[in-house]
């Protein structure tokens, strides 16, 4: 508990169409034959029938008999910047899709900081959706309970009317073949699945990623190397404010702090939203509130006098830049991040600053749901076609093709090959270069750009090694029994934990925070979530 001193009349034809239709699915499905990956055409002119590399040949057991299906666009919504060509990149996805599953896409974006506001609005209005990303640190949980998307894996599962079944196991098999089933586990709500994980790296480490020109040409490379804790930073930060002038030391905005989920060690049990924790790097599974967690009190001093200090943008409780379109803009020294092996180099690519970026990793590697559920593609529960919009997740996970096209763009346009698997941006591709390969299906089958590490793979299977795994890893907690209490705690959140995690109000208005959430509920959702972890635990034994 928080001390006032330091916290705060053709339907008979139809339906038999229908039914015949969706059972030659089933067939078309059912029975594919996984093939071998193989690179994309070798020419952006070139048509998939055109390619000396056929495209087609890349594709897994996802391949139905298109032909048998009817015609279908799948709206796809992920996080990230708009891009120019995505016209452009949509009409070659779609002239590959009508041979895989004869359907097209509609390629949207919800941009950084916008996200967490209008997904919630889209699910509450119904707003027909098909493929959308979704994190256990934008809502996820909560816009499941809201009814936003569908369980993937239910073999009870009735979508528009119909029951479908079990849609992982019948459209996803390549998913269910290649994806660590630590990732499924661990994403589940009340034992089922609301979005397929990323194939990406399992465990999380948090730290920073700078400018390494500006070091160096301010001498700083000694201090940078020899940084073990965030307090480290302050007098480099320092430094880049008297000599860069014109340059914001370090970047913030509202969920990308020193209280980040990735860099501070609080499991918040599924979602980052809503109070109530266990420590991710520790053994204990009492659930506690973030204002008793010592460190993240001693982050928000922490940061306050960073801010007070002038290191911090002024403006980092308000802005809805993104850390990455902020280093993109060439005016900051330093970003939070999450962190992987060669995060910094993927990062440069994505900005046009190949070669000038470095990270630094403070604190350990930690496994917790929120790393297996960080980053998904769920299937919205106004979709009117679930079955295609999983064909098409499994074909991002199966077919190198399609996985690279939509992730990087079009070969000779957007990104050049240097050899199979490995590329150099192309003379547009400043104009489609999303930076989201983490969001959106197997990273595994990417191709890797020229700075980066020729194993960097292999890197990624080494990261996860040895990562301490959260006392509650795997769990996700059910907010349903006390959904009110929830989306109070939510509201009151929004009040202060923007302006308290990036300084720019006194930290004892944390009293404040704490003092809001018992009035709302937090009680009872700790009482709740207590009772959940503990059911689950036992489970397990």
């Amino acid at each position: 508990m928080l001390s006032k001193s330091t916290k705060f009349g053709k339907g008979f034809i139809l339906l038999v169409a229908l039914v015949l239709t969706f059972s030659l699915v089933l067939s078309a499905c059912g029975g594919g034959k996984k093939e071998e990956a193989s690179s994309s055409p070798s020419a952006s002119s070139a048509s998939p029938s055109e390619s000396s590399a056929s495209p087609s040949s890349s594709s897994g057991s996802g391949d139905t008999g298109a032909a048998d299906l009817q015609p279908y666009e799948l709206k796809i919504i992920w996080e990230g910047p708009a891009q120019k060509d995505a016209p452009a990149v949509e009409a070659k996805i779609n002239e590959y899709l009508k041979d895989k599953i004869n359907a097209t896409v509609k390629l949207s974006t919800l941009d950084w900081g916008q996200y967490d506001q209008k997904m919630p609005m889209m699910i509450a209005s119904r707003e027909a959706m098909d493929v959308v990303f979704t994190a256990q640190w934008n809502g996820h949980s909560n816009n499941v309970a809201k009814g936003g998307f569908l369980a993937l894996n239910d073999p009870n599962l009735e979508a528009n009317g119909q029951k479908v079944g079990n849609l992982l196991e019948q459209y996803g098999k390549d998913i269910l073949s290649s994806l660590d089933p630590a990732f499924l586990e661990g994403a589940k709500i009340n034992g089922f699945n609301y979005g397929i994980p990323t194939n990406k790296e399992l465990a999380a480490q948090g730290g920073v990623i700078y400018r390494v020109d500006i070091a160096q040409e301010l001498g700083l490379t000694d201090q940078l190397n020899n940084v073990k804790t965030i307090a480290d930073l302050e007098p480099i930060l320092k430094t880049v404010k008297e000599k860069k002038p014109n340059i914001t030391p370090l970047f913030f905005k509202d969920g990308e702090t020193f209280n980040s989920h990735y860099l501070s060690q609080l499991d918040y049990l599924g979602n980052t939203d809503i109070d109530g924790i266990v420590r991710k790097d520790g053994e204990d599974t009492k659930v506690i509130t973030r204002f008793d967690d010592k460190e993240y009190m001693d982050q928000l001093q922490l940061t306050r006098k960073f801010f007070q200090e002038g290191l911090i943008n002024r403006d980092a409780a308000t802005t809805t830049v993104g850390p990455q379109d902020a280093m993109k803009k060439g005016d900051v020294f330093m970003i939070p991040s999450s962190l992987k092996p060669g995060k910094d180099a993927e990062m440069a690519n994505g900005i046009n600053m190949a070669g000038k970026l470095k990270q630094i990793e403070i604190g350990p590697r930690t496994v917790s749901t929120g790393e297996t559920a960080g980053a998904m593609l769920g299937i919205s529960s106004t979709s009117k076609d679930p079955a295609r919009a999983m064909m098409f997740i499994n074909l991002l996970h199966s077919d190198k093709y399609l996985n690279n096209l939509i992730n990087f763009g079009i070969e000779g346009e957007h990104y050049v090959k240097v050899s199979d698997n490995v590329i150099k941006a192309g003379p547009k591709a400043a104009d489609y270069n999303p930076g989201v390969a983490w969001e959106l299906g197997n990273q595994f089958l990417n191709y890797t750009f020229e700075t980066e590490a020729a194993d960097k793979w292999d890197q990624f299977k080494k990261f996860n090694d040895g990562a301490h795994k959260s006392p509650a890893l795997g769990f996700t907690f059910d907010v349903e029994p006390v959904k009110s209490q929830v989306t109070n705690l939510i509201n009151v959140k929004k009040q202060y934990a923007a302006a308290l995690e990036t300084g720019s109000i006194d930290p004892a208005k944390a009293q404040e925070w704490w003092d809001k959430e018992k009035a709302n509920g937090l009680d009872k959702v700790l009482e709740e979530k207590q009772k959940q972890l503990d059911a689950f635990i036992a489970s397990k034994k």
